[in-house]
């Protein structure tokens, strides 16, 4: 495929990308390799390959849930500089 500097021009607009009218010709060529290294990846026979979604196998590391006690809300309100008793009271953000 031809990377013309006319593409490369709208790439940049879906990129919100700025390049320099010297850099667009260099740009151009970069990516005309990129897609032909794509060229080629096409080519490689993947029959009785199953897709996947990661090179390694990735699996979820979370920790138990357990029950703690919460810290003391009146130390915590304490450096408030304006509450209600049991809550920061802070200007309205939303009306």
């Amino acid at each position: 495929m031809k990377i013309t500097e006319e593409l490369v021009d709208y790439i940049c607009v879906l990129s919100r990308l700025k390049l320099e009218p010297e850099e667009r010709a260099g740009m151009a060529g970069e990516l005309e390799k990129i897609v032909s290294y794509m060229d080629v990846l096409s080519q490689v026979d993947t029959q009785g390959v199953e897709p996947m979604s990661h090179v390694l196998p990735v699996s979820n590391v979370t920790r138990p849930d357990v029950v703690e006690p919460s810290l003391d809300r009146e130390a915590l309100l304490r450096g408030a500089p304006k509450r209600d008793g049991e809550t920061f009271l802070v200007p309205r953000a939303v009306e």
